[in-house]
């Protein structure tokens, strides 16, 4: 790599925006005539941009010009405040990929590449959330309940740029290894609403039971898995349901296993290499499935608490506080007393996740609690349901297997192109590793990974 590098402030290379002060009264249903406001909720810890924010709104018609506070393409957003007991985002920033969909919210500022022709925008982003940067502005924030950046210390940070050429290769490589990952994420979206959308055709519109009613043959499914459904309906307390099917609460369905916490004041018990799962480690909805934590026990720890090894393939559903988070195991795991894990007792793994799915609105509201609403196993016991077969629950299990199957591999090797780009960030923004090189780690990890249906 060349060696002719130049050292610049901040403001040298780019204008800095500060956000506007909205007030929640400002905020406003979706329509046509609104902004989407952009708050820090949006920018994922360690960097990049979090689509499944919740989003609110504010209207065009604002009674103040907002333009200065509209977000472009390759602007880049950073966390300017943080709690100061747990420092998570601070400092780190987000790429901006849609133009005239934002407008700044105060606590996020907006950086924004002057065209000078001097500093290439993927190269900054990814500059901006190197760790030795983003320590550098942490260091200069302001302390107190809230650790809060400011606008001086962002526009004083200095930024070593390497040549504009390989500024443009080094971003373009980083930026592929991030498009790769967000494809393997929107194919996982498409694959869980197929799943989905298969759950509620044979167990909630009861679908291939109405075809045979009518003479037809249910669509998309071999003649055995037909004619494991019955050709009509039988009144219950829950309306009409599939004739044998049997009226069961929830909680006789599944069962339930709780967690628990290894001693924090051991450290034996912490940092080996079995995931713990909290709520704070539950997957996007489309993910589906969790294969990383934020936290790791050892085997003693695991022995020397409440904890238990969940295998592959539990649903685990969080129970206290935040309840009704979701996600199957993709890996075996412990998890705390603040979730439980259910397994199916008709020996399945997808018919109890799906269950949860659609069940969840429904244990939410019968959750309850004097300080956190919590989820007990009567609130299980409390839900009704109209529980098929068990041949039918493994026909279905076998039919989204594949699709089950492909979304916990993509999560694997989006794992995997994660760790390689943040091995090489700081490797290339250093100057310690040639491009080409590079390249061909990209190259390789990118490859198409084949998987077998089985693998669960």
């Amino acid at each position: 790599m060349s060696s002719e590098r130049k050292v610049y402030r901040l403001d040298e290379l780019c204008e800095f925006i500060n956000g506007f002060a909205f007030k929640s009264s400002d905020y406003v249903e979706e329509s046509d005539g609104t902004w989407e406001v952009l708050r820090m909720g949006y920018i994922n810890r360690g960097g990049g941009f979090k689509e499944d924010a919740t989003p609110v709104f504010v209207p065009r018609a604002y009674g103040k010009d907002l333009g200065k506070y509209l977000i472009r393409t390759d602007d880049i957003v950073i966390a300017m405040t943080d709690m100061k007991n747990n420092v998570a985002i601070l400092g780190n920033t987000a790429r901006i990929k849609d133009a005239n969909r934002f407008v700044l919210n105060q606590r996020v500022g907006c950086i924004r590449v002057k065209p000078m022709g001097l500093v290439d925008p993927s190269y900054l982003y990814y500059y901006s959330n190197w760790q030795p940067h983003v320590d550098y502005l942490r260091a200069r924030a302001n302390s107190g309940v809230q650790v809060n950046l400011s606008t001086p210390a962002i526009r004083e940070a200095e930024i070593e740029l390497p040549p504009l050429a390989e500024q443009v290769s080094i971003g373009s490589l980083l930026s592929a290894l991030d498009d790769r990952i967000t494809l393997l994420r929107e194919t996982n979206a498409t694959l869980e609403a197929i799943a989905q959308a298969l759950f509620k055709s044979w167990f909630v519109d009861f679908d291939p039971v109405r075809a045979k009613m009518e003479g037809r043959t249910p669509e998309g499914m071999d003649e055995a898995t037909a004619a494991l459904f019955p050709d009509g309906f039988e009144t219950s307390e829950l309306g009409e349901v599939p004739r044998g099917w049997r009226q069961q609460t929830f909680r006789d369905t599944i069962q339930i296993i709780g967690g628990g916490t290894p001693k924090t004041s051991n450290p034996d018990f912490w940092g080996g290499d079995i995931p713990w799962f909290s709520v704070v480690d539950a997957p996007r909805s489309s993910d589906v499935f969790v294969i990383d934590t934020e936290k790791y026990i050892t085997d003693a720890g695991l022995h020397g608490s409440s904890t238990k090894l969940l295998p592959v393939g539990t649903t685990i559903i969080s129970a206290r506080g935040t309840v009704g988070k979701l996600a199957l195991t993709g890996r075996a795991m412990g998890m705390n007393q603040s979730c439980y894990g259910l397994r199916g007792k008709a020996g399945d793994t997808y018919f109890t996740y799906f269950s949860a799915t659609r069940l969840v609105q429904q244990l939410q509201q019968r959750a309850h609690g004097s300080v956190f609403d919590t989820i007990t196993q009567e609130t299980f016991a409390g839900i009704h349901v109209a529980y098929p077969q068990p041949p039918v629950i493994e026909a279905f299990d076998v039919a989204v297997s594949p699709l089950m199957a492909r979304i916990r591999e993509n999560l694997f090797q989006a794992q995997t192109l994660s760790t390689l780009r943040d091995t090489l960030l700081p490797r290339l923004i250093s100057g310690q590793l040639r491009l080409p090189e590079a390249q061909a780690l990209a190259q390789e990890a990118m490859k198409p990974k084949t998987i077998s249906a089985s693998a669960l």
